[in-house]
């Protein structure tokens, strides 16, 4: 019963869960109540700004972020060292 649990949680998340590079994309994942993977440029006011305007926060940031894809942050056009988590709280 546990396993099925988890296994179910898992694929949920997995099945809600999208790598986003633009704030529009970012607005309508977080909307639907997903998780989404976009760049940030690492400032707390940058940060705050997006949990202002769709109440999602930050919820994972890698350890070896800085070893991946570096892009742009997706509401400021700042550089950013690579993507964080997103996702609203229930």
């Amino acid at each position: 019963v546990q396993q099925s649990l988890y296994d179910r949680a898992q694929e949920r998340q997995e099945d809600n869960t999208r790598i986003v590079d633009d704030y529009d994309e970012f607005r309508e994942v977080i909307g639907r109540g997903g998780f989404a993977w976009a760049h940030w440029d690492g400032t707390p006011e940058t940060e705050a700004r997006i949990q202002d305007e769709t109440s999602a926060t930050i919820r994972l940031i890698p350890f070896d972020r800085n070893e991946h894809e570096e892009g742009t942050d997706m509401l400021t056009d700042e550089p950013s060292k690579g993507r964080v988590l997103f996702a609203q709280a229930y």
